[in-house]
């Protein structure tokens, strides 16, 4: 049975108090010891606010320094992708339309434009019914356009270790 889980309300952040920094949630899709996908709600939470360059302060949450390779995808309206691990971690961010994720114990998620997903299920284990990684498709009646950023790093398998 698929249970829908659904990303918590965060209060509202007020951005122009520095004593107060934001935090923006993310879905992780994570491996655990024994070869299966999970879900987690987790937080980026180490803003700090900071001028880059000439510009104004803005609230920054710098990831470690690597090699990425960013592609954008479209998956068609009814587009599923049947059971497969992520190609690497992976930030995922959709730019329109929805689309959903669903682990092998039974959690799915849905996302829609500006929703952050980090994929790292590399590593899992099929079971009985050759479910391995995850599934994913399209929500409605628009494609899905999807930014991914692959990180060339090794999965951590451990869910919100991102800084």
């Amino acid at each position: 049975m698929t249970e829908t889980l659904h990303a918590p309300l965060l209060p509202p952040n007020d951005a122009n108090d520095p004593a107060n920094p934001p935090r923006v949630g993310y879905w992780h899709l994570w491996t655990d010891e024994q070869g299966v996908s999970h879900h987690a709600w987790c937080m980026l939470e180490h803003f700090t606010l900071k001028g880059v360059g000439a510009a104004a302060p803005q609230w920054n949450d710098p990831q470690p320094r690597g090699q990425a390779t960013t592609v954008f995808t479209i998956q068609p309206v009814g587009w599923v992708g049947e059971w497969h691990e992520n190609p690497a971690p992976q930030w995922i961010v959709p730019l329109s339309g929805r689309w959903w994720v669903e682990a092998m114990d039974g959690t799915r998620v849905e996302m829609g434009p500006g929703e952050l997903a980090f994929g790292e299920d590399q590593g899992c284990i099929a079971d009985a019914a050759g479910r391995k990684g995850h599934r994913s498709g399209t929500i409605g009646g628009e494609p899905a356009r999807l930014m991914t950023v692959q990180l060339h790093v090794a999965p951590v398998h451990r869910p919100g270790h991102l800084r």
